[in-house]
């Protein structure tokens, strides 16, 4: 007898309003059979699928299995997004370095539970890490347990990437897919955009405002921007979730997918820009089935080597609080 086929599974831990939106995303991909939802709150998780399952019996959605679960759902999941955790208050934010820090200690715990959890049943699915810190939360997932470092990531600056883009290209009048180029290091403050790769059209950004006849912002301009671009909406309806839960979609797809897609997410630097093991942040990855199949070391300015080590030494600011609440020293 033929072995029946498995459709791919997604896991989504915590379905606050990150999770809520990825989950309602992943319903139209028309990419996964099964949704399963985990949350610290039964009723919440049992409330989302159903209101999803439900959903199903109209036109735009597929016939998708979703359901509320337990971390026995990701034995056999082929992905699990985690955004499980607080996020920032309002009145927490301040637009400095710091915000994201306030979360660490907590964050650090809840991520250590999740994939202790996750690692108990499985070492096959790939793991996509959203929560904040978000550089710090993907480091202790992908450093303190058994697992498949090519299968642990974050989202990185695939969000702030975005922004860069959509900056650039309505600044040209253009379309922003027509923009190529991302964003480096940090999700954070510390992030910063890697011009010396960015093209629009195929023209180098040197040379955009020759052609295309507008001026563009300076590379210190442009990482405000896109800073501001972030706390623009976070200041207007208090959270941040389209765009991260497109970011966290676009990396299920390409590993499901086997796009060989290049993605800024986070992962642990091994040997690239002379760090090994002991930092986790974003450069160009080539993502496809095996999870992470090649972090790029593409080459950088004097200026983005500085911002690309200020970056790191942001980020390993933020994992030392992470690692000092898990009782090292």
């Amino acid at each position: 007898m033929m072995k029946p086929l498995k459709p791919h599974k997604l896991v989504i831990v915590g379905v606050g309003r990150v999770g809520d939106a990825i989950l309602a995303d992943a319903m139209k991909m028309d990419l996964f059979g099964s949704i399963v939802v985990i949350d610290a709150n039964d009723e919440l998780a049992r409330g989302e699928a159903l209101d999803q399952h439900h959903a199903t019996a109209m036109p735009m959605l597929s016939h998708v299995s979703v359901s509320a679960g337990t971390y026995d759902d990701c034995a056999d999941a082929d992905v699990v997004i985690s955004t499980a955790g607080p996020s920032l208050k309002k009145d927490q934010a301040t637009g400095s370095d710091a915000d994201r820090r306030l979360l660490a200690s907590v964050n650090a715990a809840v991520v250590r539970d999740i994939m202790g959890n996750i690692a108990q049943r499985t070492c096959d699915a790939a793991v996509i890490v959203v929560s904040n810190p978000l550089d710090m939360v993907t480091h202790v997932a992908s450093t303190e347990f058994d697992y498949p470092a090519n299968l642990v990531m974050g989202t990185g600056t695939l969000l702030d990437t975005a922004r860069m883009r959509r900056v650039i290209a309505d600044r040209l009048g253009v379309d922003p897919h027509a923009v190529h180029g991302d964003m480096m290091g940090e999700h954070g403050p510390s992030g910063f955009p890697y011009l010396s790769g960015t093209t629009v059209g195929g023209v180098p950004y040197e040379h955009l405002k020759d052609v295309f006849g507008v001026t563009v912002p300076s590379r210190e301009e442009l990482s405000a921007a896109v800073s501001r671009a972030g706390w623009d909406v976070f200041n207007t309806k208090g959270w941040t979730s389209a765009g991260v839960a497109q970011a966290a979609l676009t990396v299920a797809r390409a590993i499901l997918l086997d796009e060989k897609a290049i993605l800024p997410v986070a992962s642990t630097l091994r040997g690239e820009y002379g760090h090994d093991g002991d930092v986790t942040l974003s450069v160009p990855t080539i993502i496809g089935a095996n999870g992470i199949e090649r972090r790029l070391e593409v080459p950088l300015t004097d200026w983005e080597r500085e911002q690309f080590d200020a970056s790191v030494r942001a980020v390993q600011n933020t994992i030392a609080l992470g690692t000092l609440e898990n009782g090292e020293h």
